[in-house]
């Protein structure tokens, strides 16, 4: 009998997430364009080869984002349980939180956490432009 609350959570769950699933199909409408059917990936237009090279902010960005999760798991229930575990959980946290300094470290060396300026200005482009006269979008192509 003490199983049953949680087999109800469960079952509801369960039924949100299917109507969550399934509602979205029967309302959405389906008109495909072409531009819903060419290729996206990462706001990005596909004008190049896939093979290119990546820049180390979507690495970093992504490791960020990891360590700052990993830290909040572990930190939470840490610090309600602090008084129980006494100076060695103290110290162990100490430890904890200088390895996912290291990775801080690492983004900030790597300059993960500096970000760049807005592109819209014709001076931030790091392609060389087409000549005199050439307009930034041919510059772009080229």
């Amino acid at each position: 009998m003490t199983y049953a609350p949680m087999l109800m959570v469960f079952a509801i769950a369960a039924l949100v997430a299917g109507a969550l699933l399934f509602i979205p199909t029967l309302l959405a409408p389906r008109r495909l364009t072409p531009v819903k059917a060419e290729p996206f990936e990462c706001g990005k237009d596909p004008i190049e080869v896939a093979e290119g090279r990546f820049a180390i902010k979507f690495s970093t960005v992504a490791i960020f984002f990891i360590l700052i999760d990993i830290e909040l798991l572990f930190i939470w229930p840490w610090a309600t349980l602090y008084r129980k575990l006494g100076w060695f959980g103290f110290v162990e946290m100490l430890v904890f939180l200088g390895v996912l300094m290291l990775g801080f470290a690492y983004i900030w060396r790597k300059g993960g956490l500096e970000w760049e300026e807005a592109a819209s200005s014709p001076a931030s482009s790091t392609r060389p432009s087409g000549g005199r006269g050439s307009t930034r979008s041919s510059s772009i192509r080229s």
